[in-house]
């Protein structure tokens, strides 16, 4: 298993209402999620994991950057590419990175990349 599995954090809001939080760490670098649905991610600058979950494993797929993570994820062009290397749940996961530009973001992304073998996408 190259990925972490997810651990859950509980984050209580300003309704003393608390709700779980899933984190999953690639590298030295953690993600939300990962979520089975684009539903929980937002239209942020961000980094984005693309995992596959095969009995309780997250088999990494693909990675990329977006100023707008959710529609990137949603209209990508590799979908074809994680269907193909994916026979079971496939999953994304997002660091957000508010403060960084697209040099920030592509730095982190080969950072990940240099590390692990990803069968969709080349840096």
């Amino acid at each position: 298993m190259l990925v972490r599995r997810p651990n859950q954090h509980y984050i209580e809001n300003n309704l003393n209402i608390k709700e779980i939080k899933m984190s999953i760490k690639i590298g030295k670098y953690t993600f939300e999620g990962p979520y089975s649905t684009t539903d929980s991610l937002e239209d942020k600058s961000g980094v984005y994991l693309i995992v596959c979950k095969n009995n309780e494993k997250y088999n990494p797929i693909d990675l990329g950057e977006s100023a707008t993570v959710k529609s990137r994820v949603e209209s990508h062009d590799r979908k074809s590419c994680w269907t193909r290397n994916c026979s079971s749940t496939l999953m994304v996961a997002v660091l957000y990175t508010p403060n960084l530009q697209q040099g920030g973001r592509q730095e982190i992304e080969q950072d990940i990349r240099n590390q692990f073998n990803f069968p969709c996408g080349e840096r």
